[in-house]
């Protein structure tokens, strides 16, 4: 009589292991209809920087530049403005970054610290790799450990154009700026 409990419990202990595994992909299966599935979407996610720069400019102490007369393929995915008092030893800083024609990343960072301050914190393992001329100003060129720039003086400020785009790129960019 034992025996027969035992053998009869396994098999109800299957079954409703079965069961619920059922019940589980149902939900599952219910939760997958409602989700989205357009595969197809731009994961870019884009941002309007003209307003932004505008204010930035009012609130900087160095001529803080913006490009004009980029083509729609430059797409703007992050802005900002950080006054000086507002993160300490940073100095009044910009940051613009974009996804270029090409998908690859460009950020255009201007802050009123040393240069060299700047530079090791945008380009990190920066070394010289010559010039390029751009907007009427000769630029340094830097190859870093994953991304290049191209470093100017800029009044009171350093300006730098990085990422992982081209330098030309980086100086399709670097003529944009007013």
């Amino acid at each position: 009589m034992a025996a027969e409990s035992k053998g009869m419990r396994g098999r109800q202990t299957v079954r409703d292991m079965v069961l619920s595994m059922l019940a589980v992909g149902f939900v599952v299966w219910i939760g997958y209809l409602f989700l989205p599935h357009d595969a197809d979407s731009d994961p870019v996610h884009v941002v309007e920087y003209k307003v932004a720069a505008a204010t930035a400019k009012r609130a900087a102490p160095y001529p803080l530049l913006a490009p004009e007369g980029l083509s729609a393929k430059w797409r703007a995915t992050s802005v900002s403005y950080t006054p000086a008092d507002l993160d300490p030893g940073k100095g009044n800083a910009w940051h613009l970054g974009f996804v270029t024609p090409s998908g690859q990343y460009a950020a255009i960072e201007q802050a009123d610290v040393p240069r060299e301050k700047l530079l090791a914190d945008k380009v990190a393992g920066g070394q010289s790799d010559g010039t390029s001329d751009a907007a009427g100003r000769t630029w340094d060129r830097l190859q870093g450990e994953k991304d290049r720039a191209l470093a100017v003086q800029t009044g009171s400020a350093t300006t730098v154009i990085t990422g992982t785009a081209s330098y030309e790129e980086l100086a399709e960019l670097a003529q944009a700026l007013k």
